[in-house]
């Protein structure tokens, strides 16, 4: 492959919504990074809960139980708001990422056997096949990641420009 190939993808945001947000990954609260911090959090706010209830049943002397139990909780939510935080971010990211796409005229990638270039509207990031680290398909896209990282929809392409950047990407990225 010599001569330098052209795919002009689709930049209907739902396409890439779909795979982006898939598995409540733009969920806050139940995305696959926060959703354990946001179950233990309940779990220490029901126990801290009926501790409270129960304090009159408590000695004076047990009364640390209720401040190990306070701390215990106030860990718990100050790690799930650090997920929160960076899921909120991400998904901002994502989200002005699809806007830029929503608007953009072109969105295509062109490659040859040295080189990797995506454009949208003109703003080209240019990699060589080496940048990049890992390669992954599935049935519903194509990941690059590198210098850069990328993702393509299947959807945003035909099935026969697909499986030829299938081809190149697995020819070209050594894992």
């Amino acid at each position: 492959m010599s001569e330098e190939k052209v795919i002009t993808l689709k930049t209907d945001r739902k396409i890439f919504e779909d795979i982006y947000f898939s598995g409540n990954q733009g969920s806050l609260l139940f995305s696959p990074t926060t959703k354990s911090k946001t179950i233990t959090t309940i779990v220490a706010v029901v126990i801290l809960g009926i501790a409270f209830l129960l304090k009159d049943i408590l000695s004076k002397d047990s009364v640390g139980v209720l401040y190990f139990l306070s701390f215990i909780f106030l860990l718990c939510a100050v790690f799930l708001s650090v997920s929160i935080n960076k899921v909120s971010r991400w998904k901002k990211q994502v989200n002005h990422y699809l806007n830029k796409l929503e608007n953009c005229k072109i969105y295509e990638i062109r490659f040859d056997q040295n080189f990797f270039t995506v454009n949208i509207d003109g703003e080209k990031e240019t990699s060589e096949w080496k940048d990049f680290e890992y390669f992954d398909s599935s049935a519903e896209f194509i990941s690059l990641e590198g210098k850069y990282n990328y993702m393509f929809p299947k959807k945003s392409m035909s099935e026969k420009e697909y499986n030829l950047l299938k081809k190149i990407a697995k020819e070209n990225i050594k894992q």
